[in-house]
């Protein structure tokens, strides 16, 4: 009997793999080799055990082998359509790509067992601090929260993320600047945290600035102070001496942060998709997106190149001598460090040392904002966190603007609606705002014009009527009123108001009492005035002279093109069905419910007339073949039917 199973195994195990793997492409499924194995080993093991239990655990049975393989691949087929089928939506295609290759399979068991340790943590302190319901999650029994009830939901978020660490705290950071997602409340908790890491070992910043630079350290510096003056979670910085005697600033990637940085994403991506598949709010903020633009972002400031280019970027475009960017030595900058300019000078909270230089802060205050709304509103590359620490003032008079890893970019269409808002602003004119607004959005919704534009006109009332102070922060209450409309901003706006706040409030520090909405506004009329000065106002008319000379070349060649196509009796209008997203996600999910329903209750129906059938071959005892599979197929009709009906409760709960 060993003889006879074992052959068996040893011709049946790569016809049902080949099999699963059949299954997979004609189901439209990628599948890896370990989900292939795992259906096809399911599928002997169940063929086996009916084999066996026909024959009457006989191998030599008549037909044995036979029904082995017969069942075999039968049942290997099943269960590759009902792993799929039962697999969470998106988990299995999601395992399937993370399995393709494994070209080191003990490294990938120890990162996949760091990250699931990782995401047990992080679910645990979630669910202690009460945030379980809110990401779609329950609470262990028995087990209390860390944080006593009646603490305010912003105070324990930002627990939760101290707690958590790593890019858990960067994460709350970015959040804190998004007061188009977030309430006030909630923004300002969050902007309390701060990177609490101490810094990497003096040996191992060695042995990576050798690795980068490929060559011993005291040939490429003279000399490097081994106490960092900045340490933060992505990277520290350090005071050198290259050899030519020129002072730098060497910024310095933590050793090993990449690979943390990949599992925490790893895991804020998965909470992300939970939180989407499974409540309401995440569905609506679309949190996936976001947290796959954390992760973008985060990746970028993990490679300096990028901060070096951005530096190079903005100094090019900075034509005010009053304003300097540092040089960056592009030729001793990698990807993990970088190597530039050390400025001299003193940060423009230190206004007594400022005063001891005999400058006027007022001035320097309105250089300042020049040079900030030029990069903003005209170059389209500007420095997103002018914070007082990022912003010096140099021993000659000029500011210095260092620490180029956020900035932001607008695009032509942005700046010229950021313009026309603040025109509106200015004017107090709310038509003109929403029309500014709604050219670069997105609707997530539809809603009533002129309900949006009443809104806006009590918003410009409360913020902007006379004798009130504006200021930058204003705008935050903007993205509010627009994200209950279902209106999303462009992300770059978001950074553009963040940075304008941050602005405002070294401004401030600068110069206390400055006013910085008036004066943008002062500074937007002057450039509006040299707008239609002679010379530009011929330069614009010259400008859409030629476009309208294109447009009137190409014209009669179109129009005689319509005339023709209509003498033919060509012309067709052509309409698009379920252009809408959400129309074409409707009706899919529609149809799949009918699909499944209809499966159900026709493989329902074909296991009756099955148990109705007499005779057939013997199964075990007084039951037959036909009436195992009519069974089995009452009961795979059932499970069809209760997830149809568990979807349609599911959407009667969002």
């Amino acid at each position: 009997m060993d003889a006879v199973l074992g052959w068996n195994l040893v011709l049946s195990l790569p016809v049902i793999l080949a099999i699963a793997w059949l299954a997979g492409r004609l189901l439209g499924v990628s599948r890896s080799w370990a989900a292939t194995v795992v259906a096809g080993a399911a599928g002997w093991l169940a063929a086996l055990a009916l084999s066996l239990a026909i024959a009457s655990g006989d191998t030599g049975a008549p037909g044995f082998t036979r029904n082995l393989w017969v069942f075999a691949a039968v049942f290997t087929m099943s269960a590759t359509v009902w792993a799929e089928l039962l697999a969470k939506p998106g988990a299995l295609a999601r395992a399937q790509r993370g399995l393709v290759s494994v070209p080191h399979p003990l490294r990938a068991v120890r990162r996949s067992s760091r990250r699931l340790s990782r995401y047990a943590q992080i679910t645990g302190i979630a669910v202690r601090h009460g945030f379980g319901p809110l990401l779609g999650l329950g609470q262990p029994a028995g087990e209390e929260t860390a944080a006593p009830p009646a603490a305010p939901a912003a105070r324990r978020l930002r627990q939760a993320l101290e707690e958590c660490g790593g890019m858990f705290v960067k994460l709350g950071q970015v959040l804190s600047t998004r007061a188009d997602l977030l309430p006030a409340g909630v923004v300002a908790e969050l902007s309390r945290l701060q990177d609490q890491v101490a810094p990497a070992p003096p040996e191992a910043v060695r042995e990576l600035l050798e690795a980068e630079l490929g060559r011993p350290v005291e040939e490429v510096f003279a000399s490097l102070d081994p106490e960092p003056i900045a340490a933060a979670s992505i990277a520290q910085a350090y005071r050198g001496r290259l050899r030519g005697g020129e002072a730098v600033v060497v910024k310095v990637q933590r050793p090993g942060i990449a690979e943390a940085v990949d599992r925490d994403l790893l895991v804020l991506a998965e909470l992300a998709r939970v939180a989407e598949t499974r409540t309401a709010w995440g569905a609506d903020y679309h949190v996936t997106d976001l947290a796959e633009e954390f992760a973008d972002r985060l990746r970028e400031e993990l490679d300096f190149r990028l901060e070096a280019r951005n530096a190079t970027e903005i100094a090019a475009l900075t034509d005010d001598d009053r304003v300097h960017v540092p040089v960056v030595h592009t030729e001793l900058s990698t990807a993990r460090i970088l190597v530039m300019e050390w400025l001299d000078g003193v940060s423009v909270r230190e206004v007594e040392r400022i005063d001891a230089l005999g400058l006027d802060r007022a001035r320097l205050a309105e250089t300042l904002l020049r040079s900030s709304l030029r990069q903003m509103l005209v170059d389209g590359r500007f420095h997103a966190d002018p914070h007082p620490g990022n912003v010096l003032v140099l021993a000659d008079g000029r500011l210095g603007l260092i620490d180029f890893g956020a900035t932001g970019r607008l695009d032509p269409l942005q700046q010229a609606s950021m313009r026309e808002m603040l025109v509106a602003v200015q004017q107090r004119d709310a038509g003109l705002l929403r029309s500014a607004v709604l050219e670069v959005a997105t609707l997530r919704r539809h809603f009533d014009d002129d309900q949006l534009e009443r809104a806006l006109a009590r918003f410009m009332n409360r913020h902007l009527a006379a004798g009130a102070a504006p200021s930058a922060a204003m705008f935050n209450d903007l993205l509010q009123l627009f994200f209950a409309f279902g209106i999303n901003l462009p992300p770059e706006f978001s950074t553009f108001f963040r940075a304008l706040v941050t602005l405002e409030g070294t401004l401030t520090t600068l110069s206390p009492g400055y006013l910085v909405i008036e004066a943008a506004e002062r500074i937007a009329a002057e450039w509006a005035r040299a707008s239609l000065a002679p010379g530009s106002l011929e330069e614009l008319a010259r400008r859409e002279l030629g476009s309208l000379a294109l447009l009137l070349r190409r014209t009669p060649r179109q129009l005689d093109r319509i005339a023709t196509i209509v003498q033919r009796g060509d012309l067709q209008a052509r309409v698009r069905l379920f252009a809408d997203a959400e129309d074409v996600r409707t009706v899919t999910r529609l149809l799949n419910r009918v699909v499944l329903a209809g499966l159900g209750g026709l493989v329902g129906v074909l296991s009756v007339m099955l148990l109705g059938t007499r005779g057939g071959p013997p199964f075990t005892g007084d039951t037959s073949l036909f009436q195992f599979f009519g069974y089995f197929g009452l009961f795979c009709s059932t499970v069809l039917i209760l997830r149809v009906i568990v979807a349609i409760l599911r959407d009667g709960l969002n």
